[in-house]
């Protein structure tokens, strides 16, 4: 039996054997929100839409006020596209249809296509835009809201029913389940007991360029195989804007700033002051993390749902909350612990069964990358069926795992550049 097998035998057995009483009084129905979500990022946003959607009252929390900025690539794939709610414009700054692929400034090649690869966006219209379409489906927004800590019992929960959502201050807003999407350093990730077996450094500057060097970069990227192990960089044009950065595991903060300076400075753009320049780190979920605890769930980065190779987001971040959204609604409609933890492990092992495939996948490139990125820039540049492959997952026809799970081709592939990789070690 398989190790997700395994998990779900034994997560049921637990279910069965669980207490199952639901002891208190019932709350005043209208003092209380069928679902309240923390954080108004993507994953937020998207887990917001789907509670409404169903009808479910639902209050959206956000400590900041929006449009605020986030420290990101902004590359919307194929799979972000099908997870957005129907109807929703993306509020696009390029289409791409080219990639440079360069190993640390060498060996530059272009790759070109004549369909769209993938988009760029602004993250404050993005993730503003997703906001907008949560309210339009119910959903309502309260920001400048802190969450400084989730209970599930005490005097502050009057039945089991309920959880309290307290905030800086004191207030306390009370939900039949959360969803915690508020940043892999949030509340609502320590409340469940979120563990993390990987975590990167990204430093990023949006750098403000004149027409002629914008029209050289319109709808072409670079991504550059970096000087420290898995580390790489990236060149993201958005109309009169480049956003440049790079990302590294955490662990030598000065080392990934050289290499970003140096970046620039090797592009041509070190004399273009950066109207922004940030930094972030991203964290990635070991595999045996959980994903709830009692009624709340947590998705996107909250719950270190990232691709681990390219720490691609936006995705796992729109794709995760969607089924947080969903699952949170059977969560809130659940009468006893047992029922809500039943659900809860339900939207468990749906993010296992499709995320925590990917992420798998991503792992094992990842320690590939960090061993010999040459290789794997040699066969991206110069071997075409790794290159449909890599355009088909920018697109969304396919996946990492997909590839890797139904393709005899590509199951050989990363099997001949793991034992290059190792034998050149």
């Amino acid at each position: 039996m398989s190790s997700l097998g395994h998990w779900w035998d034994r997560e049921q057995k637990h279910i069965v054997s669980s207490e199952n009483a639901d002891a208190g009084h019932e709350h005043e129905e209208s003092s209380v929100w069928d679902v309240v979500v923390v954080g108004a990022g993507p994953a937020g946003a998207s887990a917001a839409y789907a509670a409404a959607v169903a009808g479910r009252k639902v209050l959206l929390l956000e400590k900041a006020e929006l449009p605020r900025y986030k420290t990101c690539g902004g590359g919307i794939i194929g799979y972000s596209r099908d997870a957005l709610p129907p109807g929703f414009e993306l509020p696009l700054r390029d289409r791409i249809h080219a990639v440079t692929f360069s190993l640390n400034g060498r060996l530059a090649r272009t790759r070109r296509s004549k369909r769209m690869l993938f988009g760029l966006i602004n993250r404050p219209e993005f993730d503003a835009g997703l906001v907008e379409q949560a309210q339009k489906a119910g959903a309502e927004l309260r920001t400048g809201a802190t969450v400084s800590r989730v209970e599930q019992h005490g005097a502050a929960v009057p039945d089991r029913r309920t959880v309290a959502v307290v905030l800086a201050g004191g207030e306390t807003v009370l939900a039949r389940a959360v969803v915690g999407a508020d940043g892999s350093a949030g509340r609502i990730g320590a409340h469940v007991g979120v563990k993390l077996d990987q975590v990167d450094l990204g430093l990023e500057a949006e750098i403000p360029v004149p027409p002629t060097v914008a029209e050289d970069w319109a709808g072409r990227v670079l991504i550059d195989w970096g000087p420290m192990p898995g580390s790489y960089g990236w060149v993201f044009p958005k109309g009169d804007t480049l956003t440049v950065g790079v990302i590294s595991a955490r662990g030598d903060g000065a080392g990934t700033k050289r290499y970003l300076e140096d970046f620039i400075a090797r592009l041509g753009l070190a004399g273009f002051e950066p109207k922004i320049s940030s930094g972030h780190l991203t964290r990635c979920r070991s595999e045996d993390s959980p994903l709830s605890r009692g009624r709340v769930l947590v998705c996107g980065d909250a719950a270190g749902l990232l691709e681990p190779w390219t720490r691609e987001g936006i995705s796992f971040a729109l794709r995760s909350g969607r089924l947080a959204g969903e699952w949170a609604v059977r969560v809130a409609e659940a009468h006893d612990a047992v029922d809500a933890r039943r659900q809860a492990l339900n939207y468990a092992f749906a993010i296992k069964a499709g995320l925590g495939v990917e992420m798998s996948v991503g792992r094992r490139m990842l320690k590939l990358f960090e061993r010999r990125p040459g290789v794997l820039h040699a066969v991206l540049t110069g071997f075409r069926p790794a290159w449909n492959a890599f355009a088909g997952v920018t697109r969304g026809t396919t996946s990492l795992a997909e590839l890797v799970r139904s393709h005899p081709l590509a199951q050989r592939a990363l099997s001949v550049m793991d034992r290059k990789a190792q034998t050149a070690d």
